[in-house]
C-alpha cells in the first residue's frame, strides 16, 4: 500500500486520509468496552454493569501504558524522520518497544498477585463481587495484550499505515462483539465470557498490526541505540497521552466512590451509562488528535511551519464540530441514550436524564483541550501538553468531585467534568495565545479557527 508523503502532499488531503482510519480505529477500541457494557447490561443486569464500571480504570491503565510508550516514542520517531535521521528514529522505536515489554510483564504479575486488594480498592461490594471477580481475573491476565494493542496502533499509524491500524482495530472490535453475544447469550459464560471476548478481540488486533513489520514500507526496525536518556524523553513526550487515558480511569474511580457514598449502586449504574457514552466521544477526540499528530510532528521536524499551522487549524475545527454535535445529542436525547445500555427502572431514568445533560455540556471544551494538547505534544513541547492533561484529567476533576457535591449534592458530581474542562479550556487558550506571539513559532490564529 502506497504511503503518503507527509512533507509534500497537500495538508488537507493528508489529514483526511488519516482522519477516517484514525477515528475508526480509536472508535472501535471503545467498542471493546461498550459492547461488553450493552451485552452485560441487557444480558446479565444492572449489577453486572455496575461491576464492569468499577473495573474500567484497570483497562484505562493498561491502554494508557501502551500509549505512554507508543505515542511518546512515535512522536519522537516522526520528528527524527522529518529531520532525515533514520537511525535516531529507530532508536526511539527500539527503546519504546523495550519499555512496553517491561510494563506488560510488570502489569501481568503485579495485578495477578494483588488482585483481591486491587478489587477492594476499586470499590467492589458484596452484591457486585460475583460479577467483578470473573471479569477482573481475565482482564488482568490479558493486560499485556491491551498494552501491546495501543502501543502498536500508535507506531503503525505514525509509520504511514493508518489503514492497517484501522483494519486491525476494526477486526478486533467486530470479533469482540460477536464473541460477546456467543459467550453471554448462547454459552451463558457470564462476566468471564464477556472479558474473554474482549481479550480475544485485542489479541487479533495485535496480530494484524504485527503484519506491518513484514511489509516493504516498514521503518520500525530495532537498532542497538537504546540509551537511558531516550527513556526519559519518551516518558516526557508520552506522559500527556498516558494521563489523558488514565485520567478517564481515575475519574471513573473517584466518581464510583463518591456515588456509592452519596446515592448507592444506582448512581454507579447511571454513571455507567454516562461514562461509556463519554468513552465513545473520547475515542473520536483521540482519533482526530492521532490523525493530525504525525502531520504536525514530521513537518515541525522539517521546519515547515505553514503546514503545521494549517494542520492544526484543520484538527481543531474538526474537533469543535464533533464536540458540539455530541453535546447536542446528550441535551436532546438523554432517554434513548439510557435505553441503549439497559432497561432502566423509573428511579434510574429520573437520575440519568438530568445527569446526562449536565455532563455532556463538557464536550466542546474537552475537544479543544485534547487537540491543543496534541499540538503541543507534536511540536515537542511536552511540558505544556502535560499541564493541560494534568489540569483536565487529574487536578481539577479530583478537586471538584469532592468540592462541588458540598454545594449541589449529586448534581455537583455530574457537573465535575464540565467545570474541569471549561476551566482548563481557559488556561489552554492562554497557552495558545502565548504561542501566537512567540517569534517564529508555528502559531495558530485563534480567531481564524
Amino acid at each position: 500500500m502506497k504511503q503518503m508523503n507527509l512533507l509534500e502532499t497537500p495538508v488537507r488531503r493528508v489529514f483526511m486520509s488519516y482522519l477516517i482510519p484514525s477515528v475508526s480505529a480509536t472508535l472501535v477500541t471503545s467498542i471493546y468496552i461498550l459492547a461488553d457494557t450493552v451485552m452485560i447490561g441487557r444480558g446479565i443486569g444492572a449489577a453486572g454493569m455496575a461491576a464492569l464500571n468499577i473495573l474500567l480504570p484497570l483497562y484505562s491503565v493498561y491502554f494508557g501504558l501502551g500509549m505512554l510508550c507508543g505515542v511518546g516514542g512515535s512522536v519522537l520517531f516522526c520528528f527524527e524522520r522529518g529531520r532525515g535521521n533514520e537511525r535516531a528514529a529507530r532508536g526511539y522505536f527500539t527503546t519504546a518497544l523495550l519499555m512496553a515489554l517491561v510494563f506488560a510483564v510488570l502489569s501481568f504479575f503485579l495485578c495477578r498477585a494483588f488482585f483481591v486488594p486491587l478489587l477492594g480498592l476499586l470499590g467492589n461490594t458484596d452484591s457486585m463481587a460475583e460479577y467483578a471477580w470473573p471479569y477482573g481475573r481475565v482482564l488482568v491476565t490479558a493486560s499485556p495484550v491491551f498494552i501491546a494493542s495501543s502501543f502498536l496502533q500508535a507506531f503503525v499509524r505514525n509509520d504511514g499505515a493508518p489503514r492497517l491500524a484501522m483494519a486491525g482495530v476494526i477486526s478486533g472490535g467486530v470479533t469482540n462483539v460477536i464473541l460477546d453475544y456467543i459467550t453471554i447469550y448462547i454459552l451463558d459464560w457470564g462476566m468471564g465470557g464477556a472479558a474473554l471476548a474482549t481479550a480475544t478481540g485485542s489479541t487479533l488486533t495485535v496480530l494484524i498490526l504485527s503484519a506491518h513489520f513484514f511489509t516493504r514500507e516498514n521503518h520500525l526496525r530495532p537498532v542497538r541505540a537504546v540509551r537511558l536518556k531516550k527513556v526519559g524523553e519518551i516518558v516526557s513526550s508520552g506522559l500527556a497521552s498516558f494521563l489523558m487515558e488514565v485520567s478517564s480511569g481515575l475519574v471513573t474511580f473517584l466518581f464510583n466512590r463518591q456515588l456509592l457514598a452519596c446515592v448507592g449502586e444506582i448512581g454507579v449504574v447511571v454513571y455507567g451509562i454516562i461514562s461509556n457514552t463519554a468513552l465513545v466521544v473520547l475515542s473520536v477526540s483521540n482519533g482526530i488528535a492521532q490523525a493530525v499528530q504525525p502531520l504536525l510532528a514530521m513537518n515541525f521536524g522539517a521546519g515547515k511551519k505553514e503546514r503545521v499551522r494549517e494542520a492544526c487549524r484543520l484538527g481543531i475545527r474538526t474537533a469543535l464540530f464533533v464536540g458540539i454535535l455530541f453535546m447536542a445529542i446528550g441535551l436532546l436525547f438523554p432517554v434513548p441514550l439510557s435505553h441503549l445500555f439497559l432497561e432502566p427502572s423509573p428511579e434510574v431514568l429520573s437520575m440519568a436524564v438530568p445527569a446526562i445533560r449536565m455532563y455532556f455540556i463538557c464536550f466542546p471544551a474537552g475537544e479543544w483541550n485534547i487537540l491543543c494538547g496534541a499540538y503541543f505534544q507534536s511540536i515537542v513541547r511536552p511540558g505544556i501538553s502535560l499541564t493541560i492533561s494534568l489540569l483536565r484529567g487529574v487536578v481539577l476533576n479530583s478537586l471538584f468531585v469532592f468540592l462541588l457535591p458540598v454545594f449541589w449534592g449529586v448534581n455537583g458530581i455530574w457537573l465535575t467534568v464540565t467545570a474541569a474542562e471549561c476551566l482548563t479550556a481557559v488556561v489552554t487558550a492562554v497557552f495558545m495565545k502565548k504561542e501566537l506571539t512567540q517569534n517564529g513559532a508555528p502559531a495558530i490564529t485563534i480567531n481564524r479557527l
